[in-house]
C-alpha cells in the first residue's frame, strides 16, 4: 500500500511539474516573411529557427512549401489570412470551410502543429479607410464555425492581429486606456467572440515607428535600458513605450470587462536600414533588451505574466511594399540569406547561430566600367531604371550605403539589378556604363556590400515571390500606428 502511494506521489508531482512547465515556460515565437526575389530555402528556413530556440512562428498566409517545410518540425504554426480573403470567407461559412479543409485539416493531418488561424492582418490600419471594417468579424466567426465542424475547434484557436492604433488614451497615461472611438463596439464584440472561444487577442507594437514618425521622440524611451523621465501613471512609474503601449491595451480590456482576456505580441522588433534609426546597433539593442526580459519572464507593471512573443522578422525581404518606408525590407534578425546580423545572447550561454547549406550564384559582379564617365547623361537614368525593378534602399539617406561616390552609388544599383535578375549577361546591360567583373568591389563603408543572391536553381523547392495583398498586409505598418507614443510623448513634454 506505501509503495503505492509513493507511486501514485509520484504520478501527481510529475503532473503538477509538467503543468507548471506549461504554464509558465514560453517558447520564443518569429515571423516568418516570404516577400523576396530569392527567399531562403523553406527546409533551411525551418531548420534556422530550430537552431535559434524559435518554436512558434507566423506564417502571413497559407503557403504549402512552407506548410510542407513545417511538418513534424515541433514548430508550432500561427497560419495567417490575408486581408484581401476576408470578403469572401464573411460571405458564407462553406467559404470558410473550404478554406479550412484546404489549409488547416489538410497539414494538421500530415503533421504541421498549427495552433492559431490568425483572420486578417491589422484590418483596422486608419489607412486602409475601413475597408476591412464590415468583414472581419463575420469572417472571424465563420473560420471558427468551420474549425468546430473539421473537429479541430479545440486545438487550433482563431484570433485577429490587430496594430496598437486600435486602443488610445485621451491623457497619454494608460490607465486611461479604451479602444478608439470609431471602432469601440466592434472591438469590443471581437474581443467578446474571442473570449467566448477561449482565443487570444493578437496586438502587433512597433517602438521603432514612435521615433520614425516622430524624430522629436526620446530615444530612450524606446528601448528598455530606463529613461531619465518616465511616464508616471499614478504611482506606477513608466521607463518604455512597450510597457505603457501594452498596459494601455490592458487597462482598455479591463474596462470592456475582459480583465484576464489572454494576450499575444504578433510582432514586435527592429529594422536595421533605410532609415537613420534603422541601423544594426539599435535593433541589437532593443532586441536583446526585449529577449532579456522573456528570458527573465519579465511582465509588464499591469501584468506580470509572460505573453506570447513573436518577433519581426525572421529575415530581410527584398520584395516587400515600402509604401511605409524604405526600412520594411530590413526588420530581419538574420540577412536575406540567413547569415546573423548582429550578436543576441540568448540564454543558457547561446548565441545567434546561421543558416547552414545556402548555394549562392556565382562570384561575379555588375559594377559601373572602368571607363565609363560619372558625366554621361545616360547615368541618372540608368541608376533609376535599376532601382525600380531591384532593391536600393540602402542607397537612401541614413543608411548603410547611403553617401556612396558616384561610382559606388551607380555599381551598387547596378550590382543589385544583376543579382536580382539571376546575374544573366543581359542584366548588366546599361547604356554601355557597366561590366561584369570576378573581382570582388568594396563600397569602402564597412556596412555596405555588393551581394550575391541566393542561387534557388540548386536548392529543391525554390520558390519566386507571390503577389497576393498579403504582401501589402504584412507590410502596412502605418506612420500612425504609435498613437500611443504621441500621447505618452505629449505626457513627457509637458
Amino acid at each position: 500500500m506505501e509503495s503505492h502511494n509513493s507511486s501514485l506521489l509520484w504520478v501527481l508531482m510529475i503532473i503538477f511539474v509538467s503543468t507548471i512547465n506549461i504554464s509558465f515556460v514560453h517558447g520564443l515565437g518569429v515571423n516568418w516573411g516570404t516577400r523576396a526575389t530569392h527567399p531562403l530555402p523553406p527546409n533551411i528556413a525551418v531548420k534556422l529557427m530550430k537552431d535559434n530556440g524559435f518554436n512558434k512562428v507566423k506564417l502571413f498566409e497559407a503557403e504549402g512549401w512552407a506548410l510542407d517545410a513545417l511538418k513534424n518540425s515541433g514548430i508550432q504554426v500561427m497560419l495567417g489570412i490575408p486581408n484581401d480573403l476576408l470578403g469572401s470567407l464573411a460571405s458564407g461559412v462553406t467559404v470558410a470551410e473550404n478554406w479550412v479543409a484546404k489549409n488547416v485539416s489538410a497539414y494538421v493531418s500530415r503533421g504541421v502543429d498549427i495552433r492559431y488561424v490568425a483572420v486578417g492582418n491589422e484590418p483596422f490600419l486608419k489607412t486602409y479607410k475601413d475597408m476591412f471594417t464590415n468583414t472581419t468579424l463575420p469572417a472571424l466567426k465563420n473560420i471558427q464555425a468551420a474549425l468546430i465542424k473539421a473537429g479541430l475547434g479545440r486545438q487550433v484557436k482563431v484570433t485577429v492581429p490587430l496594430n496598437a492604433d486600435v486602443y488610445e488614451s485621451s491623457s497619454g497615461v494608460p490607465s486611461e486606456g479604451n479602444f478608439r472611438a470609431d471602432i469601440h463596439d466592434l472591438m469590443i464584440s471581437i474581443v467578446k467572440f474571442l473570449s467566448d472561444n477561449m482565443a487570444p487577442l493578437t496586438i502587433n507594437i512597433y517602438p521603432f515607428l514612435s521615433l520614425y514618425a516622430d524624430p522629436h521622440f526620446p530615444i530612450d524611451f524606446a528601448f528598455f535600458a530606463g529613461t531619465n523621465a518616465p511616464v508616471m501613471d499614478g504611482s506606477v512609474s513608466y521607463t518604455n513605450v512597450f510597457d505603457a503601449n501594452y498596459d494601455t491595451l490592458v487597462w482598455a480590456l479591463e474596462k470592456n470587462g475582459f480583465s484576464s482576456m489572454p494576450i499575444i505580441v504578433g510582432e514586435i522588433g527592429w529594422p536595421t536600414d533605410g532609415d537613420l534609426n534603422a541601423n544594426i546597433q539599435y535593433a541589437r539593442k532593443f532586441n536583446q533588451g526585449l529577449l532579456s526580459r522573456i528570458n527573465q519572464g519579465q511582465g509588464t507593471p499591469k501584468r506580470k505574466t509572460l505573453s506570447d512573443i513573436y518577433f519581426f522578422g525572421l529575415i530581410d525581404e527584398d520584395a516587400k511594399s515600402i509604401d511605409p518606408g524604405n526600412f520594411e525590407r530590413h526588420w530581419g534578425i538574420f540577412n536575406y540569406d540567413g547569415t546573423v546580423k548582429y550578436k543576441l545572447d540568448l540564454g543558457k550561454n547561446q548565441t545567434l547561430v546561421p543558416a547552414k547549406g545556402v548555394q549562392y550564384l556565382p562570384r561575379q559582379w555588375c559594377v559601373m566600367a572602368p571607363r565609363a564617365s560619372e558625366t554621361d547623361p545616360n547615368l541618372a537614368d540608368s541608376i533609376k531604371y535599376a532601382c525600380t525593378y531591384a532593391d536600393c534602399t540602402s542607397l537612401g539617406f541614413g543608411s548603410t550605403c547611403g553617401g556612396l561616390d558616384a561610382r559606388n552609388n551607380a555599381s551598387y544599383a547596378f550590382n543589385r539589378y544583376f543579382q536580382t535578375f539571376n546575374q544573366q549577361k543581359s542584366a548588366c546591360n546599361f547604356n554601355n556604363l557597366s561590366v561584369i567583373t570576378k573581382t570582388q568591389p568594396t563600397t569602402g563603408k564597412a556596412n555596405c556590400k555588393y551581394e550575391i543572391m541566393i542561387d534557388v536553381g540548386k536548392h529543391q523547392k525554390a520558390r519566386s515571390p507571390g503577389t497576393s495583398a498579403a504582401a501589402d498586409a504584412e507590410a502596412g505598418k502605418s506612420f500612425g500606428c504609435f498613437v500611443m507614443a504621441v500621447f505618452l510623448l505629449i505626457s513627457l513634454v509637458a
